[in-house]
């Protein structure tokens, strides 16, 4: 049997043209300039690239209110109980990426280190610069476009799992350009070593658990694991192989054990479809 077309198919492809434009033309433009680690200008343009998907929100978003559109059927709508949904979250992310660093020391990776920590956060102008950088640069900049638009459209065909690797993909090819400019943690990596390739696989097991965030608590705790996820990272100073390796494979355990305990009638759909959203949608 054929899987069902996608309403949302014209939607999709509108919110991925104009984020990718937005992202690369961006990145492009910093790449020119020397990148970030050679030229302070390119800064601007490096840190613009990063609202992408935000840009893609907002073009669906203004589209959905000419025509006056309900919200997709199976985008979540904010609760008062996401305030407490998402901290529980945020905490068991960046316990995932703890928890995996450690059973990683174990089999001979390297271990955690409170003075690369501290180097990180003085690195980046302090603890409260360090903070709004890791909140506004990756998780506030993306998820109201990756998760808030565009995975309840392809939810209106996929399974969760298949919308995992697609749009673990999407994120991972989205992401490619970094590898070019320097100053990121991506070109740190190197796109073809082990490090970098671990990076890009491992798009699709933190889409999964994003996704499956976002569905127990909306945009905010897709927000609250993104961040945690990537400031966990960013302190322990995570680019050794066998670390990213653990981190995915605990994260592939959470999102079985989420996706286990999703109580029938608490997912997206517990709500009807026309109901005001204040999220992007």
């Amino acid at each position: 049997m054929s899987a069902p077309a996608n309403p949302h198919r014209g939607d999709l492809i509108l919110f991925m043209a104009a984020t990718f434009t937005a992202s690369w033309a961006a990145w492009a433009v910093a790449i020119a300039l020397g990148g970030p680690a050679a030229n302070p200008a390119a800064l601007v343009p490096h840190l613009l690239g990063a609202f992408g998907p935000m840009v893609g929100a907002l073009v669906l978003r203004i589209r959905r209110a000419r025509r006056g559109a309900p919200v997709p059927e199976h985008a979540v709508r904010f609760r008062p109980a996401h305030l407490v949904g998402a901290p529980l979250l945020l905490v068991l992310a960046s316990a995932t990426v703890l928890g995996a660093v450690l059973l990683a020391h174990v089999a001979g990776g390297p271990g955690v280190s409170a003075e690369g920590a501290l180097a990180a956060v003085q690195g980046s102008g302090g603890l409260a610069v360090f903070l709004v950088n890791m909140v506004v640069a990756g998780p506030l900049a993306e998820e109201p476009g990756w998760r808030g638009t565009a995975y309840p459209r392809m939810r209106a065909s996929m399974g969760r799992f298949r919308i995992g690797l697609v749009l673990g993909v999407i994120w991972a090819v989205w992401h490619l350009p970094l590898f070019f400019l320097d100053g990121t943690v991506q070109h740190q990596l190197g796109l073809l070593s082990p490090s970098g390739v671990l990076f890009a696989v491992s798009s699709i097991p933190m889409t999964m658990l994003v996704c499956c965030a976002y569905e127990r608590a909306g945009v905010l705790a897709a927000i609250a694991v993104h961040f945690a996820t990537n400031t966990t990272m960013v302190l322990l100073g995570v680019h050794a192989p066998v670390a990213q390796a653990m981190i995915m494979g605990f994260q592939v355990i959470v999102v079985a054990v989420l996706l286990a305990t999703q109580r029938r009638g608490s997912g997206p759909t517990a709500e009807p479809a026309a109901r005001p959203q204040p999220a992007v949608g």
